[in-house]
């Protein structure tokens, strides 16, 4: 394990609604946001075809390098929902009904209604370790450092909670936006000499387009709140100086 200040995470999106664009991917900022409150720092995400090879090899890949793995999707009733075969796969586990899932999913379903495509949803890896679902029943479940998790975004935020304890993170990981009306191009010389002077602070610019009008969100991170407070000094002091608009501070 990494020092308590450098746990890291990588979250695996899998499903091909995502890389055609029909459905939107929300899961990589709830697990992260999620996540940098208990001190874990996602540092790559990868979303992925729903093909059982890519899955295995993806997965194999992230929990060799990273603390805590998170996957989104594949885990529902359709018949291209397989991310529970490809982890069983990946960890080489046998790969069957879930003995206190399909209990828990017996339970949830009236008489009659625990059809065979329900019956999928417990099946998985064995011996895995249940995520409980408050929203719908049907259960996550984690491997190791692997977690896996519902893509419907609404089910995954109810279930994330619960795993909270389980993860050892280290120090909670503070945001903090500046908002300009200005381009990138105005700011970026007087932004890197902050960056030089801040090296342990995570600073982001990102152009955004609202009410018709063009500006820039700066964003520091990091685990230090007087680090923080120094580097928006610096930041406010050439915002003062360039006459620059400030237009909101969050």
């Amino acid at each position: 394990m990494k020092n308590k200040k450098e746990i890291i995470a990588g979250i695996i999106i899998i499903g091909n609604e995502i890389l055609s664009g029909r459905t939107q991917d929300t899961n990589t900022k709830t697990i992260s946001l999620w996540l940098n409150t208990i001190g874990i720092q996602v540092t790559e995400v990868k979303i992925i075809p729903d093909i059982e090879e890519t899955i295995i090899d993806t997965v194999n890949n992230f929990k060799k390098r990273f603390n805590y793995v998170f996957t989104s999707g594949g885990i529902g009733p359709t018949h291209d929902d397989i991310t529970a075969v490809s982890v069983s796969k990946a960890f080489n586990i046998e790969y069957g009904p879930h003995e206190e899932a399909m209990k828990i999913l017996e339970n949830y379903y009236e008489s009659g209604e625990f059809s065979k495509g329900r019956q999928k949803m417990a099946h998985m890896p064995i011996s895995a370790k249940l995520i409980y679902n408050p929203s719908s029943g049907a259960p996550g479940f984690s491997v190791e450092n692997v977690y896996c998790l519902p893509g419907v975004p609404s089910i995954l935020k109810s279930m994330i909670g619960g795993i909270t304890n389980e993860l050892v993170g280290g120090d909670p990981i503070i945001s903090h936006t500046l908002s300009l009306r200005t381009v990138e191009s105005e700011i970026a010389k007087s932004l890197t000499d902050v960056q030089e002077n801040n090296k342990d602070v995570d600073i982001g610019s990102y152009p955004f387009f609202k009410a018709g009008k063009l500006g820039v969100s700066i964003v520091l991170r990091s685990p230090e709140q007087k680090k923080i407070d120094k580097c928006n000094l610096e930041i406010l002091k050439f915002v003062k100086e360039k006459n620059i608009e400030l237009v909101e501070v969050s």
